[in-house]
Formats: structure tokens, C-alpha cells, sequence
């Protein structure tokens, strides 16, 4: 017969399972949802880059006398198919830069902090990669809260200083390290375990200011002091 103990642990376990696909849904969910939103977007200008090829080959064709000929319509499809390749391939929007972080305004800053992890995330080892996903997940359902919190607020200066500028300042400080030296230890950790162990740090920290939003403790979030365990500083890189 099982002990209690066994079913707090199976209790436990289903918890964290439950967790787990839940966060995977939402990951699936967002990742897709971004997908979509690209298509749309190289779709558009496409469509709108083909569109004004068309309208200026018909507005010179009424023009001249003979029209755009034979020669003008395969310029004409040369063009079409040359503005749709490389309308294709740019990208939708530019990477935001770590500087611009300080400064865009609070209701954009969770979108914009995501924005600039997708440009870093190939460079940083698989378990971090899982935990810039679960930070994306957060900051997407951080960010309608902070439509509706104060710039000039105590509680807004805690939520920018973590994920505009501790969380940047985290991962760009693992990417000063030299990449052989990633996976030997320091004071008992690797670089890589640091960098996991801070972005787990900061995961947990944007969800509890999550709460405490929706609560609308705010005298809580402005003292809480938000902090990273595990944080870089220059002269630790060596």
C-alpha cells in the first residue's frame, strides 16, 4: 500500500508534468502564432512591392506610344519575381538593440526584451535555450499588465530593471566569455550553469511580479528589491 509520502510525491510529479505541458502548449502556441505572423507580414509586402511594379509598368505603358512591348513585360516579370525574392527573405522586423531596451516605453518593453532574446538565443547553450522560451511565455502575458501601470511608479522601475536591464546584462555577460571556457568550472560552477542558474532566477522573479500585478499589490512589487543570485561582472571573466 502506498505511503503518504509516496502520494505526495506522485502528487508532485503530476504537478510538475502538468506544468510542464502547459508550459509546452503555450510555447507551441506562441511559437506558431509568430510563424503566422511573419507569413502575413512577407506576404503583405510582397503584395504591395508587386503592386506598385504592376501600377508603374501600366501607368508607362499608357505613356509611351507602342506601350512597354514584348521587352517590357519580361522586365516587368523579372521585376515581380525579384522584389518577391527579397521581400521573402528579409527579415520582418529589425533586431532590437540592448540599448534600446532602456528606453522604450514600459507597455512595449516585455515584446521588445522577447524580440532581442530570439536574436541571442542560438548562441546559448541548450538549457538555456528552454528557459528564454519559459521568459518569452512570461513576458507575453506580463505585458497587458503594464499597459495599465504608471512609468514614473516605484513598482514600474522594479519590473523595467529586471527584464530591460539585469536580464540583458546576464546574458551578454555570458556571451563575453570565451566559448572554451564555458564548460569549465569557476568557484564550483560553469558559465553555463551560471547563466541557467540566473535566467531561472529571473523566470520565477517575472512570474511572481506577474501576480503581483493581477493582485494589484503594487507596494509589494515597488519593495521588492529584485535581485539576480547569480549575476556577471567584468572582472569574473577573465
Amino acid at each position: 500500500m502506498p505511503s503518504d509520502v509516496d502520494r505526495l510525491l506522485a502528487r508532485g510529479e503530476e504537478l510538475i508534468e502538468r506544468s510542464r505541458a502547459r508550459t509546452e502548449g503555450a510555447l507551441a502556441t506562441r511559437t506558431r502564432k509568430r510563424r503566422e505572423a511573419e507569413i502575413l507580414a512577407r506576404l503583405g509586402r510582397i503584395a504591395a512591392a508587386d503592386a506598385v511594379i504592376i501600377i508603374a509598368a501600366i501607368v508607362i505603358g499608357m505613356l509611351l506610344p507602342t506601350g512597354i512591348g514584348m521587352f517590357g513585360a519580361l522586365a516587368v516579370m523579372a521585376l515581380l519575381i525579384l522584389a518577391t525574392l527579397v521581400f521573402a527573405s528579409l527579415p520582418v522586423t529589425s533586431a532590437p538593440r540592448v540599448e534600446q531596451l532602456v528606453q522604450v516605453p514600459l507597455k512595449a518593453l516585455p515584446a521588445t526584451t522577447e524580440r532581442w532574446l530570439e536574436t541571442q538565443r542560438l548562441a546559448l547553450p541548450a538549457p538555456a535555450r528552454t528557459l528564454v522560451d519559459s521568459i518569452g511565455v512570461k513576458l507575453e502575458t506580463l505585458a497587458p499588465q503594464l499597459a495599465r501601470l504608471d512609468e514614473a511608479s516605484p513598482a514600474a522601475n522594479e519590473v523595467r530593471k529586471l527584464i530591460g536591464e539585469q536580464l540583458p546584462e546576464l546574458v551578454n555577460g555570458y556571451g563575453r566569455v570565451p566559448e572554451p571556457l564555458r564548460t569549465v568550472p569557476r568557484n564550483g560552477m560553469t558559465p553555463d550553469q551560471q547563466l541557467a542558474q540566473g535566467l531561472q532566477v529571473i523566470d520565477e522573479e517575472i512570474a511572481e511580479m506577474t501576480a503581483q500585478l493581477a493582485q494589484g499589490d503594487l507596494d509589494a512589487l515597488a519593495t521588492r528589491g529584485t535581485f539576480l543570485q547569480i549575476k556577471y561582472k567584468d572582472d569574473e571573466l577573465g
